[in-house]
């Protein structure tokens, strides 16, 4: 008998591949697989995101320095409430609150337009020089509008909210509520705008305006505000301290303050400081090194100053007083402030050591006259 055919071999299986752990088949329909592959042709093309430029990068500084300085008012809140009696710390909260609140609404109505340069002819003219009179509520041109001029407007509202709030803890715990908010109006609508267009803008002592400058040609450089903020807020809260009178018990029989608080608010203030100095550079995108120069400064400059006032109470007390300790380190900030983008890292100790001693003398001189600043706001900014 014949034999029997062989058996065909039965077909091989369908290849397969591996994704995420499983294998399914691959399509066996060349036609599926072209259709598919048009469709793919057929999609349009990735749309790449735009890169980020100069002046996008610039006004995220401004509002990255802003938020610092922002902070800052939790830490002037702090330190006043652990200074003064328990049953204040409403008040003095509140009117923090509010020191924030008015100068925002001031700043958009009038201070910023007396800031600026607007209206100011004192570089050509030589006349004016005092405030800008142009942009009242914003309104002076479509170059307001510009995220980097948005971002300007709100980094100057947290530097005058700054300097407003430096008296409310001079005169903690005897101004009445009505009349601190008066206070904060003007200061920050109509004091201190004028002080930062002479100085920062195209004002008579202003180092960066053009034409004929005082001092040589070179006018005054207060690279972050050591004068412009703080010496404004100091010598009002000293001028205040000094009409409202003194509180019960003063000096010697005040009540204790709150070491917890006064620390955390000391804290909070060194770290918006770098907020202050380093964004005073008012750009990032090739100023880099200088707020990095900044930054060592400002810190070197406040740990000298906390050093040398420890210093200066351990001779005087035989022990380390914590209230020399914490307006140290403010005493070296205010001091390290106007030329922290100038000086070498050795010049920064030496000048927050100087500050040390100008604080500790300060504030023996203002008790001596009798004058009650809670907080030593004058010793320490003023």
């Amino acid at each position: 008998p014949r034999p029997a055919a062989p058996t065909a071999a039965p077909a091989p299986p369908p290849p397969h591949h591996r994704r995420r752990g499983h294998t399914h088949p691959l399509p066996r329909a060349p036609a599926a697989a072209a259709a598919r592959a048009t469709t793919k042709l057929r999609r349009p093309p990735p749309q790449h995101r735009k890169l980020i430029d100069t002046g996008d990068i610039d006004a995220f500084w401004l509002i990255f320095g802003g938020v610092l300085v922002f902070w800052m008012q939790a830490g002037f809140a702090m330190l006043e409430v652990g200074s003064v009696n328990k049953k204040n710390t409403k008040n003095i909260l509140v009117k923090n609150i509010f020191d924030a609140c008015i100068a925002a609404i001031m700043w958009y109505a009038v201070g910023s337009s007396l800031a600026g340069g607007n209206g100011d002819d004192f570089t050509t003219t030589g006349e004016n020089g005092f405030a800008g009179s142009g942009g009242f509520f914003r309104t002076v041109s479509t170059a307001n509008k510009s995220a980097y001029a948005k971002a300007g407007w709100f980094f100057g509202w947290t530097f005058a909210g700054a300097g407003c709030t430096i008296v409310s803890g001079a005169i903690a715990e005897r101004a009445t509520f009505l009349a601190y908010a008066l206070y904060s109006v003007i200061l920050t609508g109509f004091v201190y705008p004028p002080v930062v267009h002479m100085m920062w803008g195209a004002g008579k002592f202003s180092a960066w305006r053009s034409g004929p400058r005082l001092f040589g040609d070179c006018g005054v450089i207060d690279f972050a505000g050591s004068g412009t903020v703080h010496m404004t807020g100091g010598v009002a809260a000293i001028i205040a301290a000094g009409c409202i009178g003194v509180r019960k018990g003063f000096p010697d029989a005040l009540p204790e303050g709150q070491p917890v608080y006064q620390a955390l608010g000391i804290l909070i203030l060194w770290m918006g400081w770098y907020g202050f100095n380093c964004v005073s550079t008012l750009y990032i995108d090739g100023y880099a090194q200088s707020a990095a120069h900044v930054a060592m400064t400002t810190t070197l400059g406040a740990a000298a100053g906390c050093l040398g006032t420890a210093a200066i109470g351990f001779v005087e007390k035989q022990y380390i007083d914590p209230g020399y300790v914490y307006n140290g380190v403010l005493a070296g900030l205010v001091s390290i402030t106007s030329p922290c983008a100038v000086v070498s890292p050795w010049g920064a100790i030496i000048v927050g050591a100087i500050g040390a001693f100008v604080y500790v003398g300060a504030s023996k001189g203002v008790k001596a006259a009798g004058i009650d600043d809670a907080v030593d706001a004058f010793a320490v900014h003023g």
